[in-house]
């Protein structure tokens, strides 16, 4: 694998939403292939190795699913919470493009786990929450699953599965240096009885149109989806090429996207009653919040 930092991020497919759909299957599908935004995103803290490829797992995860949303300035957020683990809580969300995420751990518990560990001893006993905001219908709708399985993609598979009953199927991949990290997913799901958009009559997790999509999608390889030098529209022509047709839109580009900024948090503090604010404050009657996104400190006067 080439340095991806030589490499054209749009020759790459780096930081960019690929849609597609497949509809002689009524198949659906996301791929996304994070670098730079990554690297921006995880410079925030100082996560040991561990946390780094855990919340580059999750915010791919939730750039995929985010991905599904059809309305600009809707909002998907994914949020492990846990107790027993090393890790405690974990957040990521995605609204038109913009990604954001971090994790809390006991940093002791999480040495003593080395680089890979498996999911069981990350979270001990938990649950995955993904809520899904819509506009402007403004219905806010969260499904939440147990934190079972070997990953949080497998975790999230179970989601669809049990919470919207939508046969799914999620490949990950995640490549660091050391410097830099480089994170890809793919994402495919069955639409029962017909095209992307049209009410679902039954649902057949064992259809044989998606058992056909599954084992195309199921052969993507770890090294494909982190490979600088294999754009998304190349990966998708790789898996379904044999398909009759295949509908690729143009992706969407990512960002880093914390919506930390000191309005915000004034509006914040203001639902709080007086006596409230007056502990919060200190001994230079400031209120200082700390975004865990950023990890920005914001001195606040009120």
């Amino acid at each position: 694998m080439n340095d991806s930092t030589a490499i054209p991020a749009d020759e790459t497919g780096f930081d960019r939403l690929l849609r597609f759909t497949i509809p002689g299957r009524n198949a659906r599908g996301r791929s996304v292939r994070l670098g730079p935004v990554l690297d921006e995103i995880l410079s925030a803290h100082s996560y040991p190795p561990a946390a780094k490829g855990l919340l580059a797992e999750a915010l791919v995860l939730t750039a995929l699913i985010g991905g599904l949303l059809k309305d600009e300035g809707s909002q998907l957020t994914m949020q492990a919470q846990a107790q027993g683990g090393a890790v405690s809580l974990l957040v990521c969300d995605f609204r038109a493009g913009e990604l954001r995420g971090y994790v809390e751990f006991d940093e002791e518990l999480l040495a003593q786990l080395g680089a890979n560990p498996a999911m069981e001893a990350l979270f001990g006993e938990g649950y995955l929450a993904i809520t899904f905001e819509p506009t402007p219908s403004g219905q806010r709708y969260q499904g939440i699953v147990p934190l079972e399985g070997a990953s949080l993609g497998e975790a999230c598979q179970s989601y669809f599965s049990q919470s919207e009953q939508v046969p799914t199927l999620i490949r990950l991949g995640i490549h660091s240096d050391g410097a830099h990290c480089i994170a890809g997913g793919l994402l495919v799901q069955h639409l029962a009885d017909g095209e992307e958009g049209r009410e679902r009559l039954h649902v057949q997790m064992d259809h044989p149109e998606w058992e056909h999509v599954a084992v195309l999608a199921g052969s993507t390889r770890y090294d494909e989806l982190v490979d600088p030098e294999l754009s998304l529209d190349a990966l998708i022509w790789r898996l379904f090429h044999e398909e009759p047709e295949i509908l690729v839109q143009n992706g969407l580009p990512i960002s880093r996207g914390c919506r930390c900024t000191e309005q915000h948090y004034r509006k914040v503090l203001a639902r709080f009653p007086e006596a409230e604010r007056a502990e919060m404050r200190d001994e230079k009657g400031q209120i200082v919040v700390d975004c865990a996104f950023c990890s920005r400190l914001f001195a606040i006067d009120m």
